[in-house]
């Protein structure tokens, strides 16, 4: 039976769930839940995964979601995936584990707080918050500059100085990608000091080519769209945030 992958292409972690099955070849159907249709809390979706979140798998009778342990799963189940995506070697494993754990309580915390502040909330009828926003700017920044200087140590072109990319690289930058909706000076004050990681971006992008392209083009409609809003933060008749997290 084919695997079904259940996301929303607005979601970072919806977008990494994709290129990774596109990438490496899996038969797989995308179901679309579009969150801004609040299509996740659907008693549909709920069958699938409870939590109300996207992405989410159904692999014959197997459901899963978390997008880190969806990665891990395809990755082991499916044949023909590439050992660098995710290592037999123990060790190797392990480090990439510790990418993805951090990746949880720094860059994503930091990232979509930031963008869902700064302009995003709009799309969803959510005030904008400014003083949230640069709290999780330092967030976001403080995670780039760790990704900088420790991370992407060494001589490969990718985290934990691989020469090749892991689930972890790509997890990673779909995260980044999000702040392609930003106003381009803002991404560059953010992005510009950060070299290295702007390079490793680049790389990622050339290994999962076409894909990665094809599956982030909704970034760049919805930022043409965000941009053509009034600026203002909001009407008082917001509604609760719409979860695009796993």
């Amino acid at each position: 039976m084919k695997l079904k992958v259940y996301a929303d292409r607005m979601s970072q972690p919806s977008r990494a769930i994709l290129i990774f099955c596109k990438v490496n070849g899996i038969d797989f159907e995308e179901i679309k839940i579009e969150l801004m249709k609040r299509q996740q809390f659907s008693p549909e979706f709920k069958e699938v995964n409870a939590m109300g979140k996207v992405p989410a798998i159904v692999d014959g009778k197997f459901k899963l979601f978390e997008s880190h342990a969806i990665l891990i799963y395809i990755a082991c189940a499916f044949p023909g995936v590439a050992d660098h995506w995710y290592p037999n070697d123990l060790f190797k494993r392990a480090k990439i584990h510790s990418v993805l754990d951090w990746h949880h309580s720094n860059l994503r915390f930091g990232a979509a707080k930031f963008v869902l502040n700064s302009i995003l909330g709009t799309a969803l009828g959510i005030p904008l918050n400014p003083q949230a926003a640069a709290e999780a700017e330092k967030i976001l920044s403080a995670s780039l500059q760790k990704i900088e200087s420790f991370w992407l140590k060494g001589n490969g072109r990718f985290l934990l100085g691989s020469n090749q990319p892991s689930i972890a690289d790509l997890s990673l930058v779909c995260e980044i990608m999000q702040l392609e909706v930003l106003d381009e000076k803002d991404r560059i004050r953010i992005l510009g000091p950060h070299k290295k990681v702007q390079q490793w971006i680049e790389d990622t992008k050339l290994a999962t080519r076409p894909h990665f392209d094809e599956v982030h083009k909704i970034l760049f409609k919805i930022k043409e769209y965000l941009h053509k809003q009034p600026s203002a933060g909001a009407s008082s008749d917001s509604k609760p945030p719409l979860q695009s997290k796993m």
